[in-house]
């Protein structure tokens, strides 16, 4: 048994990492469970029964890590470590830029000319083709150089 503080202690058995008070069991989750591992020991240092440098000296994990799980406690709660995170938009690849890349895309544009002129990293459009936010249809030699004309004719007309 490792002891946490005076008065608690794990231990690791059969996969499973089982919390004790005393000579109690408190608490038990999986090995592999960290988000368990970190909503319990999260509401230890809440409760002031353990403290944050306990834990990170106990677990040896970075006390970075104990820190960010004690401020996502407070915000959201036990079930915030239950939760998928939350997607964030891109700050260059916003829905404008994504609608205006694809129908730059449809009309024959490749993915370094289209981020020279968005101002966005090649690899930025090459994720988004990857992942489906953006389609990228293949484009016959002939008809990219169609669409080249197509262009030059109307670069001229403006």
């Amino acid at each position: 048994m490792t002891q946490i503080s005076d008065e608690i202690a794990f231990q690791r058995r059969d996969g499973k990492v089982y919390y004790f008070n005393g000579h109690l069991p408190v608490f038990v989750h999986e090995e592999a469970d960290l988000r368990s591992f970190r909503m319990f020991t999260t509401q230890l240092i809440i409760n002031g029964t353990v403290s944050q440098a306990e834990v990170t000296r106990a677990f040896h994990v970075p006390s970075v890590t104990v820190k960010r799980s004690v401020k996502l406690y407070r915000q959201r709660g036990t079930e915030g470590f239950f939760q998928p995170a939350e997607r964030r938009e891109g700050r260059r690849l916003n829905e404008e830029a994504l609608q205006q890349a694809q129908r730059l895309l449809d009309e024959g544009w490749n993915i370094p000319r289209l981020a020279q002129e968005l101002g966005i990293l090649a690899t930025t459009l090459h994720k988004a083709v990857g992942d489906g936010r953006l389609r990228r249809d293949r484009v016959e030699k002939k008809d990219r150089a169609t669409a080249r004309r197509v262009r030059r004719a109307k670069a001229s007309a403006a």
